[in-house]
């Protein structure tokens, strides 16, 4: 994330003033976007939730406290938004791709663990599937998936042990062993 912005725009931006909420986005659009493509999978559906994110901040900018970190507050949004796309994704039964470009290169892997993989992550709740992305995938600290989820590191860990045993069950079941 970006270096913290001056104090007198968090302050503007927590009045309403709406030059200080254009400063912000400008600031933090690039950082939230690559946050929410890591939780989604999905450029597109990254895009739609860094919209829908920074609308929730400004609707919510009352609530902000200018002595708190803004990069953090705007995660924390963004993450949860995506926590509502996946909801949303998941009782439209529509895939998410979970496996990005990185998996697909490495020529070790086949096609068949792949699919099973993206499978298995398709079966994560979205709390799960979050955290289980974030820390498994993409090897972010557990203190910072926790920030970003505003939860004690624990229950990171605890969501990921049970991440991991749903998806060591549903590869088993798919016929992928380790």
């Amino acid at each position: 994330m970006p270096d913290e912005p001056d104090p007198d725009v968090l302050r503007r931006f927590a009045q309403g003033d709406l030059a200080a909420f254009e400063a912000l986005f400008r600031r933090f659009e690039g950082d939230v976007f690559r946050w929410t493509v890591r939780i989604l999978r999905d450029e597109g559906a990254a895009e739609d939730v860094l919209v829908d994110a920074f609308w929730r901040a400004y609707r919510s900018r009352a609530r902000f406290d200018p002595s708190r970190s803004f990069g953090a507050w705007i995660r924390r949004i963004a993450t949860n938004a995506a926590r509502d796309h996946l909801r949303d994704a998941r009782t439209r039964r529509t895939w998410v791709p979970v496996v990005d470009d990185t998996l697909a290169a490495l020529p070790a892997v086949d096609l068949h663990v792949r699919d099973a993989v993206a499978r298995a992550f398709r079966t994560l709740s979205p709390k799960l599937r979050i955290v289980a992305t974030l820390a498994l995938v993409d090897d972010r600290p557990h203190a910072e998936i926790a920030d970003a989820l505003g939860v004690p590191v624990s229950t990171i860990k605890s969501r990921v042990f049970r991440a991991v045993r749903v998806l060591r069950r549903e590869l088993a079941r798919l016929g992928v062993q380790r």
